[in-house]
């Protein structure tokens, strides 16, 4: 694809989107849709940034798109070239007559990776593979996916940071194992079967402007309570988390951040402005050593689901925190080609 298919994104400020064509689906054509950083000075970069000669990939979680611009200025500024990838039926790459958010099977998405690394210069049939180093990044389900997708595919990515990943069911195992194959059940079934909405709308309001947070961002595509989820989507999230209990065996380096407590309760409560009301942390923290040999889990004071998204002290926090980590696990490289 020739840069002349880059378009402005409408984040405006050096941000740029690409669609990538999928094929088709049951519900018509897929595509997903790239988004690139590129500010208005180019790529000055300090010869001491800690991620300078990388590649990151960042893959957005469930209900969400990708908008987090202060996350890309903080690669930009570490010295990385940053994208982000709205999946297929997400966000920039959601059709009106797309279920949104839906697969049965979480591997779907490996197309859709696969045709963002290619466009980065880091695809698998590459005749010249990149110099540079590829670091993927992953928030929630986007975490989770690209946990299975690096397992799969060794050797692909020099390093993994993953930012309040979804590695297990909220009940835990023990809830997870009860309740999988009733799920698989309902999926073989009536795999677009609506599953019962059990999102009170409390993580939007700890973050959407709207709703008394701090970030504007568009509700169509970040609903205030999320997508109806469905049977056979929750069946492969499930199944996911089964491979990641099971063991993985990712050969880089994983950073995942977390906060340091949840708040998931049914009703409103002011801390979950300063914690995780979506997941249960220490389930994540147990599962996230189960993801290769190189694992370090960070836990951030005050930090939202979202930890880039959180208040700035906490927010500060975690940046350096994956600074502190890049320049031990993730050393910078002066090639820059």
């Amino acid at each position: 694809m020739g840069e002349s298919v880059w378009q402005e994104d409408l984040l405006g400020g050096g941000f740029q989107q690409l669609t990538l064509p999928l094929g088709t689906d049951g519900e018509g054509d897929v595509v997903a849709t790239l988004v690139r950083h590129r500010p208005p000075l180019g790529d000055l970069v300090s010869p001491f940034a800690p991620a300078r000669g990388t590649d990151v990939l960042y893959v957005h979680g469930w209900s969400d798109y990708f908008f987090q611009t202060g996350l890309a200025e903080y690669w930009q500024a570490a010295g990385a070239r940053f994208y982000a990838l709205d999946l297929r039926k997400y966000g920039r790459s959601l059709r009106d007559y797309q279920t949104p958010g839906y697969v049965a099977d979480l591997a779907t998405y490996d197309a859709d990776i696969e045709a963002a690394l290619a466009v980065m210069g880091h695809g698998a049939d590459a005749d010249r593979p990149s110099r540079r180093r590829l670091l993927l990044m992953g928030h929630s389900t986007g975490g989770l996916t690209l946990s299975l997708w690096a397992a799969r595919h060794s050797g692909r990515a020099s390093a993994l940071v993953l930012n309040s990943p979804w590695l297990e069911f909220q009940a835990g195992g023990v809830g997870r194992a009860f309740l999988a194959p009733l799920v698989q059940l309902g999926a073989r079934v009536q795999p677009l079967g609506t599953l019962p909405q059990v999102d009170l709308g409390f993580y939007s309001r700890s973050v959407s402007h709207a709703l008394g947070g701090e970030w504007d961002y568009a509700p169509q595509w970040r609903p205030q309570r999320g997508f109806p989820a469905h049977q056979a989507w929750l069946n492969a999230v499930l199944e996911g988390h089964a491979t990641v209990a099971a063991g993985l065996d990712i050969d880089a380096p994983v950073l995942v951040l977390l906060s340091k407590r949840s708040t998931i309760l049914p009703r409103w409560s002011e801390q979950m402005r300063s914690s995780d009301s979506v997941l249960v942390v220490d389930e994540i923290a147990r599962a996230a050593v189960r993801l290769g040999s190189t694992v370090t889990i960070s836990r951030i004071e005050g930090a939202l689901h979202d930890v880039v998204l959180s208040a700035e002290p906490a927010r500060k926090a975690a940046y350096a925190s994956l600074t502190r980590w890049l320049r031990a696990y993730a050393p910078s490289t002066s090639r820059d080609l």
